[in-house]
């Protein structure tokens, strides 16, 4: 295998173990997959952006309390060296809503893989579908302030 196909390889893998630990639902797991200067990046108002493998950690707990059922899905995964583009559809029930069928979001992680683990991910999702699909976040749990990571 030549060395370009071994780090695409690579990137793959650290993307595949990273989804499936969102999946999981382990703090510990999805944080044990990114860097110590892990740059976690929103393009979506409802998503807060952060730095460093401890403070996505601590953050961590909060956002998967927030989603029963939480699951992402792969529609597409594009990897070119140390870069991957992961198509998604992010199917949950937000905990506490009135909502009858699950919510569903597509949207696209981009990633950036360094020594093996996700160095960087930005995360491209439309908010306002988010809300519609929960009829608004005050409409659909009262006094929740609903942020996606």
């Amino acid at each position: 295998m030549s060395e370009a196909a071994a780090n695409r390889a690579a990137t793959r893998a650290a993307v595949e173990a990273y989804l499936a630990a969102l999946n999981g639902g382990d703090p510990d797991t999805i944080a044990d997959l990114v860097s110590v200067d892990f740059h976690n990046e929103h393009t979506s108002a409802l998503g807060r952006g952060l730095r460093g493998r401890a403070a996505y950690r601590e953050r961590l707990p909060h956002f998967l309390a927030e989603f029963e059922e939480l699951r992402y899905v792969v529609e597409d995964l594009l990897v070119d060296g140390d870069r991957a583009a992961l198509a998604y559809t992010m199917t949950c029930r937000p905990r506490g809503s009135r909502v009858a069928e699950p919510v569903r979001i597509r949207g696209v992680f981009r990633f950036r893989v360094v020594g093996g683990l996700i160095a960087h991910r930005v995360d491209y999702w439309d908010g306002s579908e988010f809300e519609r699909q929960v009829g608004g976040v005050d409409a659909a749990r009262p006094g929740s302030s609903v942020e996606l990571d």
